[in-house]
This record gives structure tokens, C-alpha cells and sequence, in this order.
């Protein structure tokens, strides 16, 4: 069974986070969810 994450909040700690995250385990499903138009992925 695959396990699910919410990362909320799309600046430079939310795709940190979820590439680290996946990295780990990559069978992770992953979502961030941002309420601004912009979610940064230069992290």
C-alpha cells in the first residue's frame, strides 16, 4: 500500500520537502498544495 502527503505551501520548504520526501521512498504519492498562483521549484 502506497502512503500519501500533503505538503502545504509552495515556497522554498514545500518542494524541498517533497523532493527529499521522495528521494527516501520513492513509491511516496506526493501533492502540494499552494493558494498563490506560483509554487517555486528551484529549491
Amino acid at each position: 500500500m502506497s502512503k500519501n502527503i500533503v505538503i502545504v505551501g509552495g515556497g522554498a520548504g514545500g518542494p524541498s520537502a517533497a523532493a527529499e520526501a521522495k528521494r527516501r521512498d520513492p513509491s511516496l504519492n506526493i501533492v502540494i498544495i499552494e493558494q498563490g498562483d506560483f509554487v517555486s521549484f528551484a529549491a
